[in-house]
This record gives structure tokens, sequence and C-alpha cells, in this order.
């Protein structure tokens, strides 16, 4: 039989939930710099349905570029908080963010959210999401901009 040990120190919840709660509140401004800026010049960001060669965004410049690549163009976007999880320097988290595109197309994303914090900067946020339900939503010409890159 297998034993689950969390990662990180005990204790550390509230401080690990509080850089969380930082930035859902920076990403529902789109304040896509201001997310970038809990990063760890190592912490990874990424899709985990995109993951197959994709490294993900690392750092906060990048973190801060991919995010406004895909949000930047939505005409509005409303962040909706749900439920937070914290033990050792995992956080989880569970929200919905409604994408509503200048050519009237409308879709609410549900997400899963894993995030590591260590040294109260992020080291990893992946997110798990059906992408296929939202490539289904989105518009043409939003796919064919994502696919371009932030890099």
């Amino acid at each position: 039989m297998s034993t689950f040990t969390p990662v990180g120190e005990p204790g550390n919840e509230v401080a690990n939930k509080a850089i969380i709660e930082q930035l859902w509140e920076r990403l529902g401004q789109r304040d896509f710099d201001g997310v970038g800026a809990l990063f760890s010049a190592t912490g990874v960001y990424n899709d985990v349905p995109l993951v197959g060669g994709d490294p993900g965004a690392i750092g906060p410049v990048e973190v801060a570029s991919r995010l406004r690549l895909g949000l930047d163009p939505l005409e509005n976007y409303i962040l909706h908080a749900g439920p937070m999880l914290a033990q050792g320097d995992v956080v989880i988290t569970e929200h919905s963010e409604e994408w509503f595109w200048h050519t009237g197309e409308h879709h609410l994303v549900r997400f899963c959210s894993v995030h590591e914090v260590r040294n109260g900067f992020i080291e990893r946020w992946w997110d798990y999401v059906d992408i296929g339900q939202l490539m289904a939503a989105a518009p043409a010409w939003w796919l064919e901009h994502i696919m371009k890159g932030y890099k």
C-alpha cells in the first residue's frame, strides 16, 4: 500500500491561499503583469490539456504574455470564484470564467486549478479545463490568434 505525502510544510496554508486570492483578483481585473509578478523566475503556468510538447509559460513575463494572448482579445471577461482548498504548499481552486467575444460568442469556461506556492511565489499553476468544449465555442478568428503563440 502506498502512502500519500503532501507537498510542503504544514501551516503555510493561510499565506499560500492569500497569494492565490491575489492571483484571482488580478486576473479578474485583467492585470496580466500583476498576475505574472506573483510567479517566481522558474514558476510555470500551463493548460494541462495542451501540455504535450508545451513546456508552459515560465516566469513572470511569459505567464503575463500567455494570459494576455488568450484573454486580451475578449470583449468582456467575468471571473466567478469557487471553492479553494490548501494543504502545505498546494492550493486547489475551482472557478468559472465567462468569456465574451466581440463577434457575439459567449462561453462559460469551468476550471480546476492546482497551484504550488513556495517562498511567497507561485511555482506551478496547472489549469484543468475541457479544452474541446472551449474550442467548439470559440470563434475561428480567436483560435487562429492563439495558435500564433505568445513568444
